[in-house]
């Protein structure tokens, strides 16, 4: 039994669900929302945070600004709150509001961006928005977790090992594309110690991270409007694409068997079974051994993904498309 006094102190990091089961599906899936942020975010905050003490950068009377869609947000509220910083959360519209009010919960305060940059995106203009801001007050450190390269070192240091360690004979791994530091950090320790893995590497439909065209994305976590600077293709394999109403329903398949996961976590599961489904037995009849890694839980998508018609309601042409795709 574990026995803690710091909210970053536990997360557990040693558990898989096999979709077999489940999906049918020959996929072993990481889950990192068992903490007390409830997600795969809490490392990365606090390798940054932990950081940014050391370097004498966060000191008593700083606070915290982060651009986030979500999850790290609420991490860095987690953060803060015990550790006695202020916080304010630059986010967009499409946050959801169950993970707003977890973090004005935390007691950090949340500023919501309701308008795009000249492109179209909101991470550029909540990039813009928290550049004035430490411009105008020297109290506010911005750790930039799309630069900061605590961001993929977490990772690297705690996510592949403790994949290598439980899956010695792993062939293929699948991780979402936000920022890119759950995946550079990855895909740079299975470089590194030469293990044969394959990194599979899933976006969003209408993210540019890869260099597609960009296009609406209702669902927050994966997917950018900015490529990310972390990013380093070289150490991926593959890339797959999923559509919004393709997540949507995986989380929903996922939540028939039990299972409630958030929007990044359907993401990553469907373009897992996409790419298994074309390449799913390169070592003979028994098939690669896969891993995916489950960003998130559900429990702040019960207004959003887990809505009846909620993106017919959000993005109706996305939804009708999708809908003639499947009938066709």
């Amino acid at each position: 039994m574990a026995v803690i006094s710091d909210p970053a102190e536990f997360n557990e990091d040693d558990l898989y669900v096999d979709l077999r089961a489940a999906l049918e599906l020959p996929l072993y899936l990481k889950c990192e929302g068992f903490n007390f942020a409830g997600s795969v975010k809490l490392k990365a905050a606090t390798e940054m945070v932990d950081a940014a003490e050391r370097a004498g950068i966060l000191r008593p009377g700083s606070v915290l600004v982060e651009s986030s869609s979500g999850n790290l947000g609420v991490a860095l509220s987690v953060l803060a709150a015990s550790r006695g910083y202020g916080f304010l959360c630059i986010t967009d519209r499409r946050c959801n509001v169950p993970t707003v009010q977890l973090m004005e919960a935390l007691g950090s305060r949340v500023h919501v961006v309701d308008q795009p940059d000249a492109h179209g995106g909101f991470l550029g203009a909540r990039i813009a928005y928290v550049r004035a801001l430490c411009a105008s007050d020297d109290r506010y450190v911005w750790l930039n977790q799309y630069t900061n390269q605590g961001n993929w070192r977490a990772h690297y240091r705690t996510t592949a090992p403790a994949i290598a360690r439980r899956f010695p004979q792993l062939d293929v791994l699948f991780v979402g594309a936000g920022t890119t530091g759950t995946l550079m950090g990855c895909a740079r320790w299975f470089w590194q110690w030469r293990r044969r893995v394959r990194i599979v590497a899933v976006d969003a439909a209408g993210s540019v991270t890869f260099g597609g065209e960009a296009g609406p994305r209702m669902i927050p976590g994966l997917g950018t409007s900015v490529a990310p600077p972390l990013l380093d293709t070289s150490y991926i394999d593959d890339v797959i694409h999923v559509e919004e109403p393709d997540t949507v329903q995986t989380c929903r398949r996922l939540a028939a068997r039990g299972f409630l996961f958030g929007g990044s976590t359907g993401t990553v599961v469907s373009g897992a079974e996409q790419w298994l489904a074309r390449n799913g037995r390169p070592n003979g009849r028994h098939g690669p051994t896969a891993v995916a890694i489950a960003p998130d839980l559900g429990e702040r998508y019960l207004d959003t993904v887990y809505r009846t018609g909620w993106l017919e309601e959000e993005a109706p042409e996305t939804a009708m498309l999708a809908a003639m795709s499947r009938s066709a």
